[in-house]
């Protein structure tokens, strides 16, 4: 039983208990008594106040054997709401509650954010590439341990805790404002289902679906994906380059796990408002201020450029492959979705 029923249910017996006992002592007194003296002498007995009697209970032996029961019960109850929240307090259930509603408006903050689905072991590596690339992050997922094995990447991780199947779960998520949802639940049926409900509640939204088998692919793009990523195909691929070419394998291992700071190959799009709109890259101070090194740019519907010229126009639309630091890439992120002053 919940904390919340818990508390209801205890309120709801106190409740009916002073209910009864007070119609109880009206009843036994032939309707004589005041209700209001009847009411006063059930919660002082049920309470051990002992202010005395304000009802001729001594001598009336009815009344002394409701008042025997009427005590054992009122007193029974209350010492069980007494230890129930304490219990509250010491397993932190209170707390909990309040971390809850704090991050239920947190997560309602947030906007271009995106959506882990699944917090197991592909999960966990998503949420830890997300945060490290300072991106705003909602985990949902309904298994506690795999909560708690997740907030170790990150203390103040949001999440909501239920299925990512269903609807209300993800709107919680606030994905109707979210940039983009990757879905790793361990079932290819959750997936497909999860990919089909994301792409209805938000048409804009980046879809990237974990599978397992690789016949579902269509179904999965067809549902809203996408993307589709296949980890038995990638660890394939994985194994190949370590026995082909282990060094860049090395090199690309160093850059991702690297103690010595957090370099990252990112992207940045061009927007029509964005400040370095028709600068050449090198006025726009992607090297200089940023720290950043170009790799490649892309226009829609055109191959990728790769080592673009400093001479090269930025212009709305096109997407930079650039490599630095993840702070640095934030703060570059930042700059150029600002428009001009």
């Amino acid at each position: 039983m919940s904390i919340k029923k818990r508390l209801h249910f205890i309120l709801i017996a106190i409740f009916l208990v002073i209910i009864i006992g007070s119609f109880g002592y009206y009843i036994l007194f032939g309707g004589k008594q005041n209700f209001l003296d009847c009411l006063y002498m059930t919660v002082i007995s049920i309470t051990s106040v002992g202010y005395g009697e304000v009802l001729e209970i001594t001598g009336n032996t009815s009344a002394q054997i409701f008042t025997m029961i009427l005590i054992t019960f009122g007193m029974g109850i209350i010492l069980y709401g007494l230890g129930t929240f304490a219990a509250v307090l010491v397993e932190g259930e209170l707390s909990g509650i309040l971390r809850k509603k704090k991050m239920d408006k947190q997560i309602k903050k947030l906007n271009n954010h995106y959506i882990v689905c699944g917090g197991g072991e592909t999960g966990r590596h998503v949420l830890e590439e997300l945060i490290k690339n300072k991106e705003a992050v909602v985990l949902i997922e309904q298994d506690e341990d795999n909560i708690e094995r997740s907030r170790v990447i990150d203390e103040n991780l949001l999440y909501i805790k239920g299925d990512a199947t269903d609807d209300q779960n993800l709107v919680a998520a606030g994905i109707e404002k979210a940039s983009g949802i990757i879905i790793s639940l361990p079932s290819d049926k959750d997936n497909l289902y999860v990919t089909m409900t994301a792409r209805m509640i938000n048409r804009k939204i980046r879809i990237i679906s974990r599978m397992i088998d690789p016949r579902l692919e269509l179904k999965l793009k067809t549902a809203g994906a996408n993307n589709v990523v296949s980890p038995n195909y990638i660890g394939g691929l994985r194994m190949v380059s370590e026995m082909l070419r282990p060094t860049v394998v090395d090199f690309l291992d160093s850059m991702l796990r690297s103690s010595q700071g957090h370099l990252r190959i990112h992207q940045l799009v061009i927007t029509g408002h964005s400040s370095v709109s028709g600068k050449s890259i090198a006025e726009s101070g992607l090297q200089k201020k940023f720290r950043l090194l170009v790799l490649g740019l892309k226009l829609p519907a055109q191959e990728i450029e790769f080592n673009p010229p400093a001479t090269k126009i930025l212009k709305p639309g096109m997407t930079l492959i650039v490599m630095g630091d993840v702070d640095d890439i934030a703060t570059a992120k930042k700059a150029f979705s600002e428009a001009p002053h």
